[in-house]
């Protein structure tokens, strides 16, 4: 997913207790990107962020929802390209 916004995020993805996931973070952009977890999908809470293009990989300690993008304010210029893999 590209992001050349301020207030987008992927899609939200439920991963269960003890799964891993994979975020990927490239292009060329001045932002700040959040990768998130929320109970219900509605209350998000900022898990990490990144200011350069990253690959990580995470595991759920119980049974979240993952989303990454960015905040308002957070946005400059570029394209953001992220990812997030179950």
């Amino acid at each position: 997913m590209d992001i050349t916004a301020q207030n987008t995020f992927t899609p939200a993805v439920f991963i269960q207790a003890g799964d891993e996931f994979d975020i990927s973070i490239s292009g060329t952009f001045v932002a700040t990107v959040f990768v998130q977890r929320s109970k219900d999908g509605i209350t998000w809470a900022d898990v990490d962020s990144y200011t350069a293009p990253a690959e990580k990989t995470g595991r759920a300690g119980s049974g979240w929802h993952f989303r990454v993008g960015v905040k308002i304010g957070g946005y400059t210029s570029g394209t953001v390209t992220v990812n997030l893999y179950v």
